[in-house]
């Protein structure tokens, strides 16, 4: 009975239909029902994810889950979704992030409460939706359609330099974007009128075609991770953004684009992404070491955190270029760590700014006197983030420089290196924050964290140990859709380089 349900509708749907409901309760008056109603819609869209993963079969391969009616007919454009192992790990970590974000934001948040959880909400079902499209003009739309709240969370609910950040995070991302449905329609006219992924893998593409489209989907997808050079704006967004933003952006939206690489670059243009390979890797590995010394000379947490995504996020373009199995794997679980990992640390800095409002590293010191629960959970995702044996940040980055080494030695040395920069940025910035002596009145006066943020900051605790202690649930998921994806991929006449 449960396959019957359109399962991914429902994932799809349900946050989004609950965030509309969650506007109509009127104003900050009633702002106490509208953190209810996102409550409840938060947890449904998590709860009908759990039958993906539960009735998801992990031998077979192909798509699961599988729903398709016609949505623009006199195109050939079908309502067409599907999941493999990739995308239910994304869509599992998206609806979960949602349940956290609103309870994240429970009190924080006391000015346009409805628009604010409204947001977030509409922003999982779209970001579902991407997981989930089968059909590239379905795929594109719900893609683009994720700038619109995000936009609107940085641009309302953000610092002093919001418009600004929030500008630029919107023509970065949808100037990128622009070439990709280029691409997409060239592929409609050479899939002869369709828009089914599945048929783009099909296509046989002459090389300079491959590369010319290779270059197309990397401009938006480069932008998303984001890859050096491309990444100024997520400091800025980051910086700007209130604490659920910057959780949504660091521990979800950065991974549509390395969903996109998977998605659409490997399968549809497998020689392209064959021979431009050494650039991309060449790339992540610049945003691997120079990003982690950017990281170590900053004085804002949340900026230092946002340089830490970017070098993190370094391993998993690595791993999906190096194209072999422990690399791709890695990669995936690389996301998913991530966004435990990041939205832990964005959620630590926003516990401190609610109570302090200053995120300058210099204005702390001593915290650990006064907080000793909350610097106990600051501290393993320190550690989770320096990539510590026995967090799931270990286990991705393990796999892409296991892969790595079968590739290049020289690839795996220098990913390697990142480890010893993020124990240093991370473990330095915990240091000067928690402990020493108290370092003024303010600081003093600090409190303890309450039982609403610890059983956030618990909920991602509890997941960083378990994905780093016993990462088989997230990972057998995964061998079969990955394997028939390096399958396809290596069907091309090209070596790996």
């Amino acid at each position: 009975m449960m396959h019957e349900l359109p399962l991914l509708s429902l994932a799809i749907w349900a946050p989004i239909i609950a965030g509309v409901a969650v506007l109509f309760t009127g104003g900050d008056r009633s702002a106490q029902a509208a953190r209810v109603i996102a409550l409840i819609g938060a947890v449904i869209g998590f709860l009908v994810t759990i039958p993906l993963y539960t009735g998801f079969d992990a031998q077979a391969g192909g798509f699961q889950f599988v729903h398709r009616v016609p949505w623009i007919e006199s195109f050939n454009v079908w309502y067409h979704l599907g999941i493999d192992g990739i995308s239910l790990l994304l869509i599992l970590l998206n609806s979960l992030t949602t349940v956290l974000v609103v309870i994240a934001g429970w009190q924080v948040i006391q000015q346009r409460v409805a628009q604010y959880m409204a947001a977030f909400l509409v922003l999982s079902g779209l970001m579902n939706g991407v997981f989930s499209a089968l059909d590239a003009m379905l795929f594109y739309v719900f893609f683009e359609a994720t700038l619109i709240p995000m936009f609107i969370i940085i641009g309302v609910w953000g610092g002093p330099r919001r418009v600004y950040a929030a500008m630029k995070f919107f023509l970065y991302t949808l100037l990128g974007s622009l070439l990709s449905l280029v691409a997409l329609i060239y592929l409609y006219n050479a899939a002869g009128g369709s828009f089914a992924f599945a048929d783009f893998y099909q296509v046989p593409l002459p090389l300079v075609i491959q590369v010319i489209v290779f270059i197309a989907f990397f401009m938006a997808f480069a932008v998303k991770v984001p890859m050096w050079p491309v990444h100024t704006w997520l400091p800025d967004a980051h910086v700007e953004a209130p604490t659920g933003g910057s959780v949504v952006l660091a521990a979800i939206m950065l991974k549509l684009g390395g969903y996109g690489f998977l998605r659409l670059s490997l399968p549809i243009v497998p020689d392209a992404s064959l021979y431009l390979a050494p650039v991309v890797i060449g790339l992540s590995l610049i945003a691997v070491v120079y990003i982690g010394l950017v990281a170590l000379v900053q004085t804002d947490m949340k900026k230092l955190i946002a340089y830490s995504s970017i070098s993190h996020m370094g391993f998993v373009t690595l791993g999906i270029f190096i194209f072999n199995a422990q690399g791709v794997e890695g990669a995936v679980i690389q996301m998913i760590s991530h966004g435990f990992i990041s939205g832990a640390m964005f959620l630590c800095v926003g516990v401190l700014y609610d109570r302090m409002h200053t995120r300058q590293i210099a204005d702390y010191g001593g915290v650990a006197n006064r907080m000793p629960v909350f610097a106990a959970f600051f501290m393993l995702f320190a550690m989770a983030n320096a990539g510590l044996p026995g967090t799931s940040g270990f286990v991705g980055e393990f796999l892409v420089i296991l892969g790595a080494m079968k590739v290049n030695f020289w690839y795996a040395f220098a990913a390697a290196i990142t480890l010893i920069f993020g124990a240093a940025y991370t473990l330095w910035m915990y240091k000067r924050v928690m402990f020493g002596a108290v370092a003024n009145d303010h600081v003093a006066e600090l409190q303890d964290i309450n039982a609403r943020e610890c059983l956030v900051l618990g909920v991602l605790a509890v997941l960083v140990l378990a994905m780093g202690v016993w990462p088989q649930p997230f990972a057998e998921v995964l061998h079969v859709s990955v394997n028939e994806l390096l399958a396809h991929v290596s069907l091309s006449k090209l070596p790996v380089q």
